[in-house]
């Protein structure tokens, strides 16, 4: 396929690797608000053209697929313009800042018979797919808890709109929560229910932006989960709990793109590691995708992923404003 990239961001640096690994996929143009960010991203990364306007590049360069890498506040329209002219699209969460606009993003998809997907790399690691084999298999019995924590120290690189840009979608729960209720739905294959949020700030973002939250999330099947996200957590490992009537699954720094994964299994008779090796995320959900395009099955997480994810992030922000219980409806039902 022939691919655009909207937004010379430095995840686009990892996707642009990954694709050129691919065969048959040719990056065609970027696009990029800045012309000198945009030019120096093309010339690093084996981009044809830069642009600094959209529709330019979708009618000149006439990608197949887009990938859409800018902030948040940004992802709707442009995707939007994207499958109007006829691109599948792979977008970075959110999708949107608004349900609305992320419901209109999969009708849209669906009208032009085009694919929409989200990029929830976390589904990628083949730690986290031993870990949804297991837990169907009953190795714990029935799972009644799951505890998250996705506590990081933000790389320095990463500081800007983040931390201070709440009309960009800022906040850890925007940037790391959607990607944990994500790999929550895809590891229990059930639907979150409720979520209760309070929202922490430590000092590094701005605008009233939270750099730490903690939620209680209530699954379908009584499961409940306790999630960690923040920004200030120095030298903090992520964790993944998985507890279950018979044994526990602990998986440790299996949350984040460069950590190498650890599975294990404890139950009456130990704790026994599960081999896992480590993988290229970003590398894989990439490649999921181009076969969707194919008509070779789905990607890793279809558009409605996405938006379902987008629901729990918008409720968790709403119960952590308002001290209250937010009750969970599924958006594209």
């Amino acid at each position: 396929m022939r691919w655009g990239l909207i937004g010379a961001s430095r995840i686009a640096e990892r996707v642009s690797k990954a694709l050129l690994a691919i065969g048959g996929q040719e990056l065609v143009g970027v696009y990029s608000r800045s012309e000198e960010r945009g030019r120096a991203f093309a010339a690093a990364q084996g981009v044809a053209q830069s642009y600094t306007d959209l529709a330019t590049l979708l009618a000149q360069c006439r990608p197949d697929a887009v990938y859409v890498s800018s902030t948040n506040e940004l992802h709707a329209a442009q995707s939007l313009t994207a499958l109007e002219a006829g691109c599948h699209v792979l977008c970075e969460k959110p999708l949107a800042m608004r349900l609305d606009d992320a419901v209109q993003m999969v009708r849209q998809a669906h009208s032009h018979h085009r694919v929409l997907a989200t990029n929830h790399h976390l589904r990628a690691s083949w730690a986290h797919q031993r870990l949804r084999g297991l837990i169907a298999e009953g190795a714990v019995g029935r799972v009644h808890a799951v505890q998250v924590s996705h506590a990081v120290n933000l790389p320095q690189t990463l500081h800007g709109w983040r931390l201070n840009q709440p009309e960009a979608g800022g906040g850890v729960v925007l940037d790391i929560l959607t990607h944990d209720i994500d790999l929550l739905r895809y590891l229990l294959q059930v639907e979150p229910q409720a979520i209760q949020t309070v929202a922490q700030h430590n000092g590094l973002t701005q605008g009233g932006l939270e750099d730490g939250a903690m939620s209680i999330v209530t699954f379908a099947d009584g499961t409940l989960a306790h999630l960690h996200q923040s920004f200030v957590a120095a030298h903090a490992p992520t964790r993944l709990d998985v507890l279950g009537t018979e044994g526990m699954l602990s998986c440790v720094q299996s949350l984040t793109a460069s950590g190498v994964p650890e599975l294990t299994l404890r139950n009456a008779h130990g704790a026994q590691a599960i081999p896992v090796a480590p993988n290229d995320l970003h590398a894989a959900s990439v490649r999921a995708f181009v076969v969707a395009c194919a008509g070779q099955g789905a990607p890793l997480a279809t558009g409605e992923d996405g938006v379902r994810a987008l629901a729990v992030a918008l409720a968790a922000l709403e119960a952590a404003a308002s001290g209250s219980r937010q009750i969970l409806r599924d958006p594209v039902a």
